[in-house]
């Protein structure tokens, strides 16, 4: 008896739901000819009665020709988007986070663009680093101290970058710029992560003058699709190129030679969509599966970072003749002085002198002009009758215009004392600027912020009031800067909150020329002393270590567990079998919401050790109560149950 084989494809689905996040055998009809793995392929789902998306895993031959499979459809596309080292990554950050790998192909993988495939050819040839290129790279390597050893060696780094900007080649962009051409001077790729357009479109500059023609792939969501597409079909040659791109272009398809990732604390390198996975945590995944170096750049350092120095994992890199900015603390004691103003004396003359040499910096917490306003005769917060946001005003004497659902308050009635009367209680950038604009006649004033971008400023006298994140870069740095809201910023209800007002005022301060002051008004502790010591690291330290004993991260990973009260109460069940401490889960407790059954959220705190058992176990809970919505039961139709790994801080 002759045993008849067939060829089989092991594929992935692209569907969102978790019961379909494995591979699943087809047969390979004969009248496809030969299917490559990576592919795109159409395949039918019978349990839904219709065709979807997939990519071609595995290929096999199996002697079991009786055995019920069903066919592929159709060969989508005969180019493989999706290498073998972008599905195991892809699948381990999924795992890690217990999510679907689908879910994170989605965010790499662009739509097919049919024109854009037929024209790609698929033969970049090697381009070769010029020696003036070399030797930049080389100068701006060699101002660290080991750097060129740990990219040599493929090692792994934080690096605190040179806080000069008088002379911009010694600044991130260029240090990252000449990391990645001498990665590639070597014959490898290279992948630079940053958070938003402003860093992209600097490190692209940064890149122009080392960098070979047609070696740098742009990779970020202000692309068109064609654009975005070609981009992802490059970066599958097997040409070394520098993948510059936002928080997803860190799993770009190249076999990676450096991973490097500029202001790691920035929360847009936190994806928003499941499963969630931080740009950061996935660039650790990839150099654990690669074994390419990699880099945390950035002026500032955060905990996460920190723990993984403290426990050598990481080299702290720095500069070998570091540059201090000079800081100048306005205490709150000053502030409270009778005759005390919202900049105080020392900072505004400070301003003043340096106004008349070249530009300002003042750096405010809020957009606008009064994002807020109060009751002018009980300072009751004004609020909106019909949603309940805050009431701000666009200019002085402007109606009151709610800041949530943007209604217009024209005719506003205290609840508490029934003044009619309102208060401006904050000022934003727009309200700072005009009252400077008042006190420094004769001085140009811009305004820096989402409605107003400035992306540079020239040489000359101005005051810049931007609101953090928004300061452009001033040619020569700015001649003084001036960090008002301190003590606002750090009242927002977050766990991080001090670290986070640490890298926005560290990377104003960064923006300031050799040896201008910088005022850091009306905050003191141990934010301000990291500050004025530019000790960033050590300020990691001490945060790291108060978190430890409380099992917050990061020094512990948190798992957030939210669905009806039944399901969650499985999925925690399941956890007791891990052993992990006593106090490790917390709740559940009523989650606010109009759902039925109503909803409930529990915490869970693991180890790191721990992190791959909670995942599964969790993962497993999540697909189990997927399988019982699809088959009825008397459930609901769709999942009861929601998990969701390191978590922000703001949500505990």
């Amino acid at each position: 008896m002759v045993t008849q084989s067939r060829r089989i494809a092991r594929v992935l689905l692209d569907s969102p739901l978790p019961q379909l996040d494995r591979l699943f055998d087809y047969a390979i009809p004969e009248e496809l000819g030969e299917v490559g793995t990576g592919v795109r392929v159409r395949v039918p789902l019978r349990s839904a009665g219709r065709v979807v998306d997939a990519y071609v895993v595995e290929l096999d031959v199996e002697n079991d020709a009786d055995r019920p499979l069903s066919e592929i459809e159709s060969v989508v596309s005969p180019v493989s988007v999706l290498p073998d080292r972008l599905y195991r990554l892809a699948r381990r950050t999924a795992d890690r986070a217990a999510g679907s790998a689908s879910d994170i192909l989605r965010l790499v993988i662009p739509k097919r663009q049919v024109r854009v495939e037929k024209a790609w050819t698929n033969d970049a040839p090697v381009a070769r680093v010029s020696d003036a290129a070399r030797e930049a790279a080389r100068g701006v390597i060699e101002a660290y101290d080991g750097l060129d050893a740990v990219l040599a060696e493929r090692g792994r780094a934080a690096v605190e970058a040179i806080p000069q900007q008088r002379d911009e080649e010694q600044g991130w962009a260029a240090l990252l710029a000449a990391a990645a051409t001498t990665v590639l001077d070597g014959g490898a790729s290279s992948i630079l992560i940053v958070p938003d357009h402003r860093d992209l479109d600097r490190l692209l500059a940064a890149l122009e003058s080392v960098a070979p023609e047609g070696t740098v792939v742009r990779y970020d969501s202000r692309q068109t699709n064609p654009d975005r597409y070609r981009a992802f079909l490059r970066s599958l040659e097997e040409s070394p190129c520098i993948v510059v791109g936002n928080r997803s272009a860190v799993y770009a398809p190249v076999q990676a030679g450096l991973v490097a990732i500029w202001d790691d604390g920035d929360p847009l390198l936190g994806e928003p969509l499941a499963p969630y996975v931080n740009a950061r945590d996935a660039a650790l995944l990839r150099q654990e599966q690669e074994g390419s170096a990699l880099l945390f750049v950035g002026h500032t350092r955060t905990t996460d970072v920190e723990r993984l120095v403290a426990r050598g994992w990481l080299q702290d890199v720095r500069a070998r003749r570091r540059v201090l900015p000079r800081v100048i603390l306005s205490t709150p004691q000053e502030m409270e002085a009778p005759t005390a103003q919202r900049m105080p004396s020392s900072a505004f003359l400070s301003a003043r002198n340096a106004a008349a040499e070249g530009p300002v910096l003042v750096q405010v917490s809020r957009p606008g002009f009064a994002p807020s306003l109060v009751c002018a005769e009980c300072r009751a917060p004004a609020r909106c009758a019909h949603c309940g946001g805050p009431l701000g005003a666009k200019h002085r004497g402007a109606v009151p215009v709610c800041g949530w659902c943007g209604r217009g308050a024209r005719a506003w009635t205290c609840p508490v004392c029934s003044s009619t009367k309102l208060r401006l209680a904050s000022s934003g950038s727009e309200r700072t600027a005009d009252e400077l604009g008042r006190a420094f006649p004769g001085i140009r004033v811009i305004v820096a912020d989402s409605a107003h971008p400035v992306e540079r400023v020239a040489d000359k006298p101005a005051l810049v009031v931007a609101t953090r994140g928004a300061e452009p870069i001033a040619e020569g740095g700015y001649r003084a800067v001036v960090l008002l809201d301190g003590p606002r910023m750090l009242q927002a209800p977050d766990l991080r909150i001090g670290e986070a007002c640490l890298r926005w005022w560290s990377n104003a301060a960064a923006l300031a020329a050799s040896g201008a002051p910088i005022h850091l008004v009306g905050v003191d502790g141990a934010v301000a002393r990291a500050l004025a010591t530019w000790n960033q690291a050590g300020y990691a330290r001490a945060e790291l270590s108060e978190r430890g004993p409380l099992h917050m991260p990061p020094a512990a990973r948190v798992a957030l567990v939210e669905g009806s009260s039944a399901a969650v109460g499985r999925a925690l069940s399941g956890l007791r079998e891990l052993s992990l401490p006593a106090d490790a889960v917390l709740g559940p407790v009523p989650v606010e919401s109009d759902d039925v059954p109503p909803r409930v959220r529990a915490l869970v705190r693991f180890d790191y050790g721990a992190g791959s058992r909670v995942a599964t176990t969790l993962r497993a809970a999540v697909v189990a109560e997927a399988v019982a919505a699809r088959r009825g039961k008397g459930r609901s139709s769709r999942s009861t149950l929601s998990v969701r790994l390191d978590i922000l801080d703001p949500e505990l």
